[in-house]
């Protein structure tokens, strides 16, 4: 290890291996700035990325899709995309990542021309932040009203509220006495009281009111929907009409955002410790609403429909994308994070292992929450005496309708709605820490020399969490709805599969997928599966591309509630906000090459060669410098002691 003595007389240890640096503060320049975090223990990585990925795709996403693309045949273009996509992307980002030891931006010096790539995942990631804490909003709006109601009965169970209207029902039960009661097949009768008898009146037979049921089930209403549309949301009639701020929400948010921010404003070592309660505690929840779920009648029905396969549906192409978009959206592929994490690793870790063992607990926690979920759904069948096909869901849908009601049907129904949102709010906050600090540790990597001094990173996010709240104020307006279904369709499901696509391009050819698998021997110690290499050059991108294809051919335009057509300027608004991403990977190329000197050959060929420190260079790699001034990163000039290698001479 040697010594360099700085401008200023101060001396500090530098050393091949960044594992070797011991000071808690590094000085550049006569300027102090701290020294960039590891994890302070090996878990801590896994738990985050367990943390940060395992989370509401997990509980309201999978199950539904797994029931509505074959059951249990699902499981298999499942696993084979876990196989063909998910676990190559998971350990590329991460290893790349730990590679470089920066964020999602700076970690492709690897091949500068690409360093797009890594604005276009933090878009992704900051569109998406500010979307899901609205998600955790109306988790805590659900919460307190169930500590509310505590020793009385859950608001969403009854038709007796200010804001339930006289099409409001409680079940068919209910709807069967009202028809009895008016000697009528049409709806002109309210709901009887949440006490009322369910015994029939003589003058209609129990199959000729289920038909009257079944033939005006569009007209009825339940009281979990209007407690959902009409209190909590105040909905209005589209996205042209945005309404007031609903306040209760507005501070809901605000919460939500404070407690993100509470939990990680200290960088990763308070972020890593939240993460093992927020990432284990949800577990905890889940087998305490299966125990409950699986006593229930009517849920081995409910558990039939999410198992049973239904071969045929492989022909299907949107089963396989279905099965795709999950893995990625489940996993937090394409979106920076996963880089963000493993960039505080240690030179040495062993991620190959972390992402063995990550996809495990993803796929089986995947597969327990079906049980979960379906559990309860099969009740709610059950007791509504209809198909559990009629109350399947996903995504809101299910965690603020369908569930919500299914527990309101329980015995000490407010204790298990607790539960139940406080499962939900953890299982959202921890992928929120992991998502913000995502984006903080791409903008402080790039601004080293202004951020890591003092408390201005603390002070950079304290301004992140503002933004995104500003920006979330606008789903917690009577017609946020619209708008957050907007981000959720838009922001990044339908780039993602193109993103991971030139992520292994540039990895496996502009960089070399040889190299590449030379510095993973390297840095984890021993050579990883071969396949890895034929994934990351033919199997996983081949896949993305046509995962992207099949869903653009088989696009169809956002629908609210299969209801609502957004109108044409809404579309195009969230097509704009898709294409912000990807468009930053050519302009940011076509920028480094304009700002470049020489021939245009020359400066393609300069932005070609990557930026490594000595560590980083293997034996095998022929590492004759080309430039012998120190390398820069990016455009803050800060000398990084690394060569340029001519992957020509490789």
């Amino acid at each position: 290890m040697e010594k360099h003595e700085e401008e200023n007389g101060s001396a500090i240890s530098k050393g091949d291996n960044p594992e070797e640096e011991q000071v808690e503060e590094v000085t550049k320049g006569g300027v102090v700035i701290k020294k960039r975090e590891t994890w302070a223990r090996k878990m801590d990585f896994l738990m985050a990325c367990i943390g940060g990925s395992v989370g509401l795709g997990n509980v309201w996403r999978f199950p539904y899709l797994c029931y509505k693309n074959g059951g249990g045949a699902f499981l298999l273009p499942y696993f084979l995309a876990v196989f063909i996509a998910g676990v190559p992307m998971f350990f590329l980002e991460v290893s790349l990542g730990q590679f470089m030891a920066n964020g999602a931006i700076g970690a492709w010096n690897i091949c500068p021309l690409m360093r797009g790539l890594g604005f276009a995942v933090t878009i992704i990631r900051f569109l998406q932040n500010v979307y899901y804490n609205v998600i955790m909003a109306w988790g805590f709006y659900y919460l307190f009203a169930s500590f509310a109601s505590i020793t009385t009965y859950l608001p969403w169970t009854t038709c007796d509220n200010e804001w339930n209207t006289k099409t409001c029902v409680r079940s068919i039960h209910d709807a069967i006495n009202a028809l009895n009661a008016t000697n009528t097949t049409t709806l002109e009768a309210r709901s009887l009281p949440s006490n009322a008898s369910i015994a029939l009146a003589s003058n209609i037979s129990e199959d000729e009111a289920f038909d009257a049921w079944s033939m005006n089930a569009s007209l009825w209403t339940d009281p979990t929907t209007e407690f959902w549309e009409k209190k909590v949301l105040h909905l209005s009639p589209g996205i042209e009409v945005p309404g007031n701020v609903r306040w209760d929400l507005a501070l809901c948010l605000l919460l939500s955002w404070i407690v993100v921010y509470l939990c990680i404003w200290k960088g990763i070592k308070s972020s890593g410790k939240v993460m093992y309660f927020t990432a284990t505690s949800p577990y905890v929840f889940m087998f305490i609403l299966l125990i409950r779920g699986v006593t229930l009648p009517g849920a081995v029905n409910g558990i039939y429909y999410y198992l049973v396969p239904t071969w045929e549906k492989l022909a299907d192409p949107q089963v396989w994308v279905d099965a795709g978009t999950q893995v990625f959206f489940s996993s937090s592929i394409s979106v920076g994070t996963l880089i963000s994490l493993g960039s505080y690793n240690k030179f040495k870790h062993n991620c190959w292992k972390d992402c063995l063992v990550y996809t495990g607990v993803n796929c089986g926690t995947s597969f327990l929450a079906g049980f979960v979920i379906f559990s309860i759904l099969g009740f709610m069948a059950y007791e509504r005496g209809i198909s559990v096909a009629d109350v399947a869901e996903s995504g809101p849908g299910l965690a603020f309708i369908a569930y919500p009601k299914a527990v309101g049907q329980l015995v000490m129904a407010p204790v298990w709605s607790i539960i139940f949102f406080i499962m939900i709010i953890l299982l959202g906050l921890d992928s929120q820490f992991v998502g913000v600090e995502g984006v903080v540790t791409t903008i402080v990597d790039e601004f080293p020399h202004q951020l890591r001094r003092g408390y201005r990173k603390e002070i950079l996010i304290a301004f992140i969490c503002a933004i995104s709240m500003l920006c979330g104020l606008c789903m917690v307006t009577e017609g946020g709805m619209y708008v957050f279904q907007l981000f959720d369709y838009y922001s990044g499901n339908k780039m993602i599969m193109v993103i991971a696509f030139l992520e292994c391009i540039t990895v496996a050819y502009l960089y070399g997928v040889r190299r590449y698998y030379d510095n993973l021997t390297l840095m984890i110690g021993y050579p990883i599966l071969p396949y890895m290499k034929v994934a990351w050059s033919f199997i996983t991108p081949i896949f993305t591309l046509a995962i992207f294809g099949i869903s653009i051919h088989a696009y169809s335009e956002l629908k609210y509630n299969r209801v609502y057509t957004y109108p044409q300027w809404a579309i195009v608004l969230g097509w704009m906000m898709a294409s912000s991403s990807i468009f930053m990977v050519p302009t940011v190329a076509v920028i480094s090459t304009l700002r470049g000197t020489g021939s245009l050959k020359e400066r393609l060929k300069h932005l070609l060669l990557p930026r490594l420190k000595d560590h980083q260079i293997t034996p095998n790699d022929l590492h004759k410098p080309i430039n012998d001034e120190p390398l820069m990163n990016g455009h803050m000039n800060e000398p990084l002691n690394c060569h340029m290698i001519d992957l020509t001479k490789v």
